[in-house]
């Protein structure tokens, strides 16, 4: 790699590739070309090869805002389970008709480690 490049240890053993910040600002121009083709890579920037910054294409952050603020997509949720919490003698709706309700991925990992009790 580059020597303007470091690689960063992330906390959970994933690493990334830090670009200097002045190097970073030497390939805007680049990466927006990039960006404009389709690929949708991040380019991380810092100094000393601490992660500081990044810059990543528009629609991706537009979504990620999206995501981050879908109280509409909250609101469904709650009143999904609220009407069926308030209805218990209603019909029984498989786990998985539920979980497409709600937007939920069954096949998702999800880390439960601190629910679990201490050994």
């Amino acid at each position: 790699m580059d020597s303007d490049e470091t690689q960063h240890l992330l906390p959970g053993g994933d690493t990334v590739w830090v670009l200097s910040t002045s190097a970073a600002s030497e390939n805007l121009g680049n990466l927006l070309t990039l960006y404009r083709s389709g690929d949708t890579e991040p380019l991380i920037f810092g100094d000393a090869g601490q992660p500081e910054g990044v810059v990543i294409p528009f629609e991706v952050w537009r979504a990620l805002v999206e995501a981050s603020t879908d109280e509409e997509g909250f609101d469904s949720s709650y009143s999904v389970a609220r009407h069926r919490l308030k209805n218990p003698s209603g019909p029984s709706v498989p786990i998985e008709e539920v979980a497409a309700e709600l937007g939920w991925d069954l096949d998702e990992d999800v880390d439960d480690s601190e629910f679990r009790k201490p050994k």
